[in-house]
């Protein structure tokens, strides 16, 4: 997974009740992926933050406006460093900038400040002459999502996580651990420490887990107690109040001291988006970068049309004898003209 998906494995996994196999991963992971690809190409931006030093020409010295770099799709959130030839230029010495003038990113262009000495043009030809290091993308909003439950070296790729942690990210997300951001690729069933408190009956009236200790579990947290997966929907004490059955599995009944076991060791690409790998000391806060609403939104829509599509040979239908009639998809051209007016790079923008 080169990149992170504005929508998770497990979103999709509950709003279709898919079994957790091999094979049902590998088709949602596919759909996701394309989804995402979707949103680029109806919005013509990424949303996701990547940290990079990207290098452009100088602006043309007879224009009008040599001291403004257009950035087009490079859009920026914010500046490490500005450099022309060998020449760095502080933050004292311009602007970041965007069409409509508000002070927030996405920001589309550089510009120097007319009462400084800076200026474009530095190095030995206008090819390449302006290095930006920056923060590129559409906004990095971030939301506290746990903590990690080990300390790791620069090198591990399981990363195992604490309750709150588990319950707030899925296969897809972007983490952000320190300076260094994941992007989860995978998840698996850890021992969380604690043992079934009661006997469990096979009922669906019967969602009362008694646990040793409440707080170490997080409402919206997966649990597996034997065969049977658990959603954490609330927690009152000691007693987590789930949904049975869930993402697939069998309902089953389970006696009292069986151990329970949550997707807590989440299997990561390091460094990503050109972050560096480092080490971390347990405990360390974990962070998640969420997409814009509507972003996630389409991002899940494209994603289930995909695989509902798929299942049906893309030739679902409404209606039966003469009245039966190909679905029209009309609530997606719906959310995909209301995230295109909302969020998507219009041409005159992309042509400036």
């Amino acid at each position: 997974m080169a990149t992170p998906w504005y929508a998770t494995r497990e979103e999709i996994k509950a709003e279709l009740d898919v079994k957790e196999t091999s094979r049902s991963n590998a088709r949602i992971d596919r759909a996701l992926a394309d989804a995402t690809e979707a949103v680029h190409g109806l919005t013509h931006r990424v949303f996701y933050p990547t940290l990079a030093t990207r290098r452009f020409d100088w602006p043309n010295p007879s224009g009008s406006t040599p001291w403004i770099l257009r950035l087009d799709n490079n859009e920026i959130i914010s500046i490490s460093s500005l450099a022309s030839g060998d020449t760095s230029i502080t933050s004292d010495d311009y602007l970041l900038r965007r069409a409509d003038d508000l002070d927030e990113p996405p920001y589309t262009r550089i510009e120097l400040s007319l009462n400084s000495s800076a200026s474009f043009g530095q190095g030995d030809t206008y090819q390449q002459d302006i290095a930006v290091n920056a923060l590129f993308g559409y906004r990095n909003d971030e939301t506290t999502a746990g903590t990690i439950a080990e300390a790791l070296d620069s090198t591990e790729t399981g990363i195992n996580v604490d309750a709150a942690a588990s319950a707030a990210s899925g296969v897809g997300s972007l983490l952000r651990i320190d300076a260094e951001r994941v992007i989860v690729t995978g998840r698996s069933m850890l021992y969380t420490g604690q043992t079934l408190g009661g006997d469990l009956t096979n009922q669906n009236s019967n969602v009362v887990v008694t646990v040793a200790d409440g707080t170490g579990f997080a409402a919206g947290e997966v649990i597996l107690i034997d065969g049977e997966r658990m959603l954490v929907e609330d927690i009152a004490g000691d007693n987590l109040i789930v949904r049975r059955a869930w993402d697939g599995s069998t309902m089953a009944a389970h006696t009292m001291s069986t151990a329970i076991f949550a997707p807590r060791t989440l299997t990561v690409e390091r460094g990503a988006l050109g972050t560096t790998a480092t080490a971390h000391d347990s405990g360390a806060t974990v962070t998640r970068w969420d997409a814009p609403g509507s972003i996630r939104q389409l991002c899940l829509a494209e994603a289930l049309t995909d695989l509902l599509q798929g299942r049906s040979g893309y030739a679902r239908t409404a209606g039966s004898g003469e009245n039966e009639r190909e679905t029209s998809g009309r609530g997606l051209a719906d959310l995909r003209a209301r995230v295109y007016t909302s969020h998507g790079r219009k041409a005159r923008m992309r042509s400036v």
